[in-house]
């Protein structure tokens, strides 16, 4: 099955000291997410990576960057933010599970090794901003924009029981 992220490498594989650059739109991506947290649908995601010739394999070095988008894990504001990260990885004939990556009939597959490369770099639960307040656990309003009359702390409900003894 033929990719934008499956390339044919004969010409590496077979000559020592051989090296290509390659630059990649892996925009195609679906499914790439952590939590709520998944890659932007209209922006590039970009392969930019060196294929060099070593000993039983081909060694894949390079980065790919793009944009992450989300909810505000506080207050649910829509957040995105570039990312960039690197990639390194070894493809060989006979790979050792988890390890390396397969070389199969004198083609690569980048997709997992970008795949394995953007989910770590994708954050779990992202903020719109370090001093975020998020929204207000009685009313509901976003604390970042309005003020509001609830109390600041609300009473643990589990304590509720106490609050109506009256000790005399």
């Amino acid at each position: 099955m033929t990719t934008p992220l499956r390339l044919h490498v004969a010409d590496i594989l077979h000559q020592a000291n051989a090296r290509r650059e390659v630059n990649l739109d892996a925009s195609h991506l679906e499914g790439v997410t952590v939590a709520a947290t998944s890659l932007t649908a209209d922006q590039a995601l970009a392969l930019v990576v060196t294929l060099e010739h070593v000993a039983g394999g081909i060694v894949v070095r390079g980065r790919v960057s793009g944009h992450w988008q989300a909810p505000c894990a506080t207050c649910l504001t829509e957040v995105s933010s570039p990312f960039s990260c690197a990639i390194n990885e070894l493809f060989e004939v006979d790979p050792i599970e988890g390890e390396t990556y397969l070389i199969e009939a004198d083609e690569i597959d980048l997709e997992p090794i970008v795949r394995d490369a953007v989910l770590p770099a994708l954050p779990a639960a992202p903020r719109c901003r370090d001093d975020c307040q998020g929204l207000c656990p009685g009313c509901g309003v976003d604390r970042n924009v309005t003020d509001c009359s609830c109390d600041p702390e609300p009473p643990d409900p589990r304590w509720a029981a106490l609050a109506e003894l009256h000790l005399s």
